[in-house]
């Protein structure tokens, strides 16, 4: 489908990204790294006074420093991070878990001793989540996957030997992407709402975003959560924890922003880019090998 058309100014700021020391300064991180590009600044449809009263805090300041671009980016890295821990786990020694594959077991053989189901659990989450990257990576104009911003994920040593800290580590994973999409849906309606009200008042730039792009990019990220909500309670049901679906809501998991601040995503997920977490993983591996073990999944973004 005919993705919204976007100002000029995204695709043409979106090339020059800024190293990850200053993602993670934005994050209000201080450890330092090797230079590897991240994300972008773009033109911001109002000013952090415009969008929020004082009332409200850091969070509303933090949430009115982040960009569309920004929002992006840290969503597209996310959904790369996600697409290397699915696909280790369907190639590490933790596939042969009983409640998976079984002893001796591939996630593309199942033995009589393994789970068939839960194993197709995690091949469709891994095909989702490179679905989400390649939505966010066009909005981005993010040529192929190769140049996106970040290409090794650092997880705990043992994570993909046994169940348990697998398990644990996908439910706190999925959590963070809960909160980092329930945060995007709030700030681009916010933004959309800004927009709609600047036009009323005839003060409408033509470089700026339309409310309509903003409103569809807040549906794209109901629809991502929509499905990062899924892979949690399947996570829990690998794990035989019941009831898997044990929430009436999502939360934000303590995520109050996507981009900037202390409690951003950002800030939750900087662990994984940094190489004293653990052992290193290549999405490119991922992403060359993941036809080996990953089963195709219908659907396709909202209609603009």
């Amino acid at each position: 489908m005919e993705l919204p058309n976007l100002p000029n100014q995204f695709q043409r700021l979106s090339a020059p990204l800024v190293n990850r020391r200053r993602f993670l300064q934005t994050a209000g991180m201080t450890a330092a790294a090797a230079p590897l590009v991240v994300g972008v600044l773009i033109p911001r449809p109002a000013r952090a006074d415009d969008r929020f009263s004082s009332t409200e805090g850091a969070e509303g300041t933090a949430q009115s420093k982040d960009t569309v671009a920004e929002i992006a980016t840290a969503a597209l890295i996310a959904e790369d991070l996600a697409t290397t821990f699915y696909y280790n786990g369907l190639v590490g020694p933790v596939i042969q878990d009983p409640n998976l594959a079984g002893p001796g077991g591939t996630a593309t053989m199942i033995t009589s001793a393994g789970n068939a189901g839960n194993v197709n659990y995690l091949q469709a989450a891994l095909s989702e989540e490179i679905a989400h990257a390649n939505l966010l990576r066009s909005l981005l104009k993010i040529p192929k996957a190769a140049s996106d911003p970040e290409q090794t994920f650092y997880f705990p040593a043992g994570t993909f030997d046994k169940l348990d800290p697998f398990l644990d580590l996908l439910d706190a994973l999925e959590n963070a992407f809960i909160g980092a999409y329930l945060n995007a849906v709030q700030e681009f309606a916010t933004m959309a709402a800004v927009a709609k009200e600047q036009q009323s008042r005839q003060v409408w730039d033509e470089e700026s975003y339309t409310p309509e792009t903003l409103e569809y990019l807040a549906l794209v990220s109901a629809s991502i959560m929509g499905i990062e909500s899924e892979h949690r309670v399947l996570g829990r049901v690998i794990a035989n924890k019941n009831p898997a679906n044990n929430r009436n809501y999502e939360t934000t998991d303590g995520i109050t922003a996507v981009y900037n601040g202390k409690t951003s995503a950002v800030a939750a997920l900087t662990p994984f880019l940094t190489p004293s977490t653990g052992p290193g993983y290549s999405l490119a591996t991922a992403l060359d090998k993941h036809t080996t073990v990953s089963i195709h999944v219908g659907g396709v973004p909202p209609a603009a």
